[in-house]
């Protein structure tokens, strides 16, 4: 009698399948620097129900090596999409959201809108119905959160923007779902309001619940020192976030994001994006496994033009679009660009919202069998999107850095030198809504960071005609940055001759350096070393227990002190305005 095998037939041959894509996709396109997309998306098609799939029922033995249970996988693959959300979220704050509402619900609206329309009225030139066109128009005009993120991370200019556009999105899924139902005339304006009364109390009782519950949760897990209850309390607040938004009728990846935030906002926000890091990738890679389980081989040959047409035309209005409003936005010209064409592939929220236009008969099968193949492909193609966006991106800028932006300090602050600390003192302008201008000698850096969406222009700044072209007169303040302390000397000298009034605060690698920018007439030398000290400092008062607010008093009065015996030091007597803060307020009685 042969042996029976137990595993054939069962889940288990299906999570054979994905380990085995895991083990190998993953190092194997890490080795040739190819996204691991791809691979898993292959994995999805080679194993999927129009491959090895089909071929098991003839040759048992494919069993073990395909996905017997297509279903089966999905919930998974959609914990991975709630997964991707949630490490979105720890990258956030409420402020950042609170500075984002323009991008949001400005820009991620009008993208929204204005892709839905433009392919709704492609779809009614080929004959499509007006309620079939619309609903398509929305699903298709979705872009995929799952595999754009990732790729594009939320810090850099392309990365905000994208996110933006697709927190809309992802907001916007349970009314496009709502909008579907009351176009098909089974859902009423009474069921709208109790969603939206519902969703409003769930998310105000997580966010109020998380404030005051998640700090004490996570501490006695960090008590434990324990990484698997560490790992289990974070799913556990993800999945029951998901739930409390998803039983009111909202998405649950918004109460992932939200969740996110929360913890996010704890000293744990960390440690939680590694413990589950792991996790979500595996979870990612069933969610793209998935995705290449829907592309029909046969149908894809037999239909390759009218396939590849519907795609084309799609990623073309909808990068189109991206890129033309990021730009009226005030984008930079390649951030717009390499964001439009990474944005222009469909959504894996496109496949549901198809779906239930399908179920409530808005939709033809065939016509929803044709756009999820063609949005099947367009996530697949989304890594090479991202790619030729960067590329394209490049070229863009390249061609623009002569005329890039006029070159004058007149009402910006005027930052020379952009490594590290310029970048820093970039980043907080930004932050604050205040205009500013760097310079740098790099090419190559000024190229990154104007990819990067800087304001940054290449020049040398010890000519004096490029300091002459900026009109520093008219700046707001100098920041010099630079790490050549006899440069930094030498351009705060000849800036204070020509300009008295302006505030010029320079970088000092410590306090003698410190002392002779004073002389030289700069208003703040800030000495590296000393602020190193002072921030350690502030870091051990508080860990041992001491109120933040008493300490951080204290640091600024230490560092008014120092910054006194400095200037002392320089033989400063004068005095300059900064703002509302004169620096002789800083001195000793005796000193003015």
């Amino acid at each position: 009698m042969a042996p029976t095998n137990h595993f054939i037939g069962t889940g288990f041959s299906d999570a054979l399948t994905v380990l085995l894509a895991a083990g190998i996709v993953i190092p194997t396109f890490a080795r040739f620097k190819v996204s691991p997309v791809i691979g898993f998306i292959l994995v999805g098609i080679i194993a999927g129900p129009f491959a090895l799939g089909a071929l098991a029922p003839a040759y048992p033995w494919l069993e073990t090596f395909s996905i017997s249970n297509p279903e089966g996988i999905e919930p998974f693959a959609e914990l991975g999409i709630i997964f991707l959300l949630f490490a979105a979220g720890l990258h956030l704050s409420f402020r950042r959201l609170v500075t984002m509402r323009r991008e949001v619900f400005g820009v991620g609206a009008a993208e929204l809108l204005l892709s839905a329309g433009l392919i709704a009225i492609g779809l009614l030139a080929t004959g499509e119905r007006i309620s079939s066109a619309t609903a398509l128009g929305l699903a298709l005009a979705l872009s995929s959160t799952a595999l754009v993120l990732p790729i594009a991370g939320t810090k850099s200019a392309v990365g905000r923007a994208a996110f933006a556009m697709l927190l809309f999105e992802d907001l916007a899924l349970v009314p496009l779902l709502f909008l579907i139902e009351v176009m098909s005339g089974d859902a009423s304006l009474s069921g709208l309001l109790r969603t939206a009364v519902g969703g409003v109390l769930v998310v105000a009782a997580v966010l109020v619940g998380g404030r005051f519950l998640l700090p004490r949760l996570f501490a006695q897990a960090a008590r434990t020192k324990s990484p698997e209850l560490f790992l289990a309390v974070s799913l556990l607040v993800v999945i029951l976030a998901s739930l409390a938004t998803g039983a009111v009728g909202l998405s649950p990846i918004l109460g992932a994001l939200i969740a996110g935030i929360l913890i996010a906002e704890t000293d744990y926000g960390t440690e939680v994006e590694t413990v589950t890091a792991p996790l979500r990738g595996l979870a990612l890679g069933i969610f793209l496994i998935t995705v290449g389980m829907r592309i029909d081989l046969k149908a894809l040959i037999a239909d390759w033009p009218m396939l590849l047409g519907a795609t084309v035309a799609l990623l073309l209005v909808k990068a189109l679009v991206t890129a033309v409003l990021l730009r009226l936005s005030g984008a930079r010209h390649g951030t717009a660009v390499e964001t439009g064409v990474m944005m222009a592939s469909p959504s894996e929220t496109s496949l549901i919202v198809i779906g239930a236009a399908a179920s409530a008969g808005l939709v033809l099968r065939a016509s929803a069998d044709f756009w999820t193949v063609v949005t099947a492909i367009g996530l697949t193609v989304t890594p090479l999107l991202a790619a030729a966006g960067k590329r394209i991106a490049r070229r863009v800028d390249d061609r623009a850095a002569s005329d890039h932006e006029e070159l004058t300090g007149v009402g910006r602050t005027v930052v020379f030198g952009f490594g590290r600390v310029g970048q820093m003192v970039a980043d907080m302008l930004i932050a604050h809504d205040q205009p500013y201008l760097a310079i740098d000698s790099d090419i190559d850096e000024v190229k990154e960071a104007r990819r990067a969406g800087y304001a940054v222009q290449f020049g040398d700044v010890s000519r004096g005609e490029l300091i002459d072209r900026l009109q520093l007169g008219h700046a707001a303040a100098l920041v010099l940055t630079m790490d050549d302390p006899v440069l930094t000397a030498q351009l705060a000298k000849r800036v204070r001759g020509w300009c008295p009034k302006l505030a010029i605060i320079a970088r000092a690698r410590d306090t003698a350096h410190a002392a002779e920018l004073y002389r030289a007439g700069v208003s703040d030398a800030v000495p590296e070393t000393l602020e190193a000290s002072l921030q350690l400092s502030e870091a051990v008062l508080i860990d041992i227990g001491l109120a933040m607010g008493p300490v951080i008093a204290s640091i600024h009065e230490k560092r008014s002190e120092l910054r006194a015996e400095i200037m002392a030091g320089g033989a400063v007597d004068d005095v300059r305005v900064l703002g509302r803060r004169r620096v002789r307020d800083s001195l000793p009685a005796k000193s003015v």
